[in-house]
């Protein structure tokens, strides 16, 4: 069951940008005083944003618009298209400050407008012939959307929807919802004990002990895998002082979004990034082309003050781990590195059974720095390591930093939903603003390429996606509480519960005794609930035979099986890192 992504099929988004008009006309037809601003085409569907002037919409009215909509694809009308000229455009939407302001910013010459029936709308286009191939659709949610997305302006309505072409697949669509919310991480994550959110700290997640067990597993995860590939460990200051923001180019860009504060007279500001402290570690040495490359890693927590309406869970914050690394190359050394970090990232994802797909952002057309030729030698370089990597990739024109291009990588979950997670950024600015250098075989100083690159992106933001990714049920290997020992009777059986929790625990397990004065169905009903991988029942014959009732969460059936047989199949799923419990 998979989420569908609207924007990846050239129809279905055809499809949805007519029925976002048809559903404005909807509206206009119950509020002939509505105005509209736009009603893109997004990931999810559509939207349209409206003044309503004194209405506000609730659910009820949804489903009043909703069965205007019906009565409009039923009457079937032929979506026609017009083109006009700026000032008969600007006079047929005299009325509507909204569309004017759209006008307003469109150059001269020919501006599309389509109808259907009595409803004309201001618009670029394609859509789908008739109202009719919109019947297949939902209104899924309303909310409050700035004008423009500027906090200063009027606060517009926004009616979000969908359309199939079938009603089959409208009904999909809608099951893959309903299957999102039951894994919605704020839910799962106040349900499973994993992190909270206080009003004293907002976007600022706490970790409650559960969290910190999954946290703390990904962490040891990350540092494993990494040690393998030779990263060297680092831990930079979270504040450092204005100057060296400055000289990093922060302060001009991206200070809005920085915290500050003054200590001994001295401006300073948390860190937004990583990236400044890995080079004053790199600079604390003097370097060789012999030690080149030299990969850095930090679990570096940072700050950056997001909106506070943008903020979402775990998905959206204001302070994050970012598991960066930092490495330091020569030029020819490019395309081996990106290679190597690409196998490493396959690597890491496969354990998740996450597929990605890889964008590759080229130079810019103005405002870049450095030559066109170490630019064609780096894209180059990161389009070989795709291949290398038996990765296909899709080339994003343009769309690089100033200071280098990058390789960005979009997981897929089990829903079919796309996260922007791993980045590979190659960067022949900052080393050369902090004066890194190395030297080289012929005795002359370099400056080093630095490349930035991370796997899970944000730590916080990677266990948002992997709690509802698997649903809540974690492999037994990542899961904070992995097994729920209860005995049939309290008193009778809880000497030999208390012997199978003591031989996991020797195994290095994290299990639980459950010798609580509840019935039985009570207590397993509740660990299935609370997602824990394997429930262990042990009664007579159990305790007689030295044997184990297993069950698995999400499971009706159990086994029994002996219990030395039992921890020797925990210990190597567990060692296996599989990615279903056996």
């Amino acid at each position: 069951m998979e989420l569908v992504n609207v924007l990846e099929d050239e129809y279905l988004s055809k499809l949805n940008h007519s029925c976002a008009h048809m559903m404005a006309q909807a509206v206009k037809r119950l509020y002939p005083q509505a105005k509209f601003w736009v009603g893109p085409v997004i990931q999810d569907g559509f939207y349209y944003d409206m003044d309503l002037g004194d209405v506000s919409l609730n659910d009820a009215d949804l489903e009043k618009i909703s069965k205007e909509m019906k009565k409009i694809a039923k009457d079937g009308k032929r979506i026609v298209r017009k083109e006009v000229s700026k000032a008969e455009a600007q006079e047929m939407f005299k009325d509507d400050p909204y569309k004017e302001d759209l006008i307003q910013d469109l150059e001269d010459g020919t501006i599309t407008v389509y109808s259907q029936g009595e409803f004309t709308d201001l618009c670029r286009g394609p859509h789908v012939d008739s109202v009719k191939e919109c019947k297949n659709f939902k209104l899924l949610k309303h909310s409050g959307a700035y004008w423009k997305g500027d906090a200063k302006n009027k606060q517009l309505q926004r009616v979000y929807g969908i359309c199939f072409p079938t009603k089959e697949e409208l009904e999909a669509h809608l099951e893959a919802l309903e299957e999102a919310k039951k894994r919605d991480h704020k839910k799962l994550g106040k349900e499973m004990g994993l992190f909270m959110v206080s009003e004293y700290a907002p976007g600022m997640p706490i970790f409650l002990p559960n969290g910190m067990i999954l946290r703390n597993v990904l962490e040891q995860f990350w540092y494993e895998e990494h040690a393998k590939e030779n990263y060297k460990f680092i831990k930079t200051p979270i504040i450092m002082s204005r100057e060296l923001w400055e000289t990093s180019g922060h302060w001009d860009h991206y200070k809005d979004n920085m915290y500050t504060t003054m200590v001994d007279d001295r401006e300073f500001a948390i860190k937004p990034m990583n990236c400044p402290g890995a080079l004053l570690v790199y600079n604390n040495d003097l370097h060789s082309y012999k030690d080149l490359p030299l990969r850095m890693g930090e679990l570096g927590q940072v700050h950056r003050h997001e909106a506070s309406g943008a903020l979402n869970g775990l998905f959206r914050v204001r302070t994050f781990t970012q598991d960066d690394a930092h490495i330091f190359v020569m030029p020819d050394q490019i395309e081996e590195e990106v290679k190597n970090v690409l196998m490493l990232i396959d690597r890491m994802y496969g354990v998740f059974g996450l597929s990605y797909d890889i964008e590759l952002s080229t130079r810019p057309e103005e405002g870049y720095i450095g030559s066109e030729k170490i630019w064609e030698q780096s894209e180059k370089a990161l389009a070989n390591a795709c291949r290398y990597a038996g990765k296909d990739f899709k080339v994003n024109p343009g769309d690089g930093a100033f200071y280098g291009p990058k390789l960005d990588i979009h997981i897929k979950d089990s829903l079919g939903r796309v996260w922007q997670c791993g980045t590979v950024q190659l960067d022949m600015n900052l080393p050369e603003r902090f004066g890194a250098t190395y030297v080289d075989s012929e005795g002359k100083k370099q400056t080093p390429i630095m490349l930035h690159r991370v796997v899970y992106g944000s730590i916080e933001r990677f266990i948002g996606i992997l709690i509802e990714h698997f649903g809540g049920h974690f492999p037994l290997w990542l899961a904070p509480q992995q097994f729920v020992v209860i005995p049939v009777h309290q008193e009778k059986h809880l000497d030999y519960a208390k012997k199978v929790v003591e031989a996991l625990q020797a195994q290095g397990m994290r299990v639980q005794l459950d010798d609580r004065n509840e019935k039985l169905g009570y207590r397993v009903r509740e660990a299935q609930m609370k997602k824990v991988p394997y429930q262990i029942v042990v009664g007579d014959g159990e305790m007689e035979n030295e044997t184990v009732t297993i069950r698995k969460s999400g499971s009706k059936e159990s086994t029994t099986v002996a219990l030395q047989e039992a921890l020797e199949k925990f210990t190597k799923e567990v060692e296996d890192k599989c990615l279903f419990n056996k």
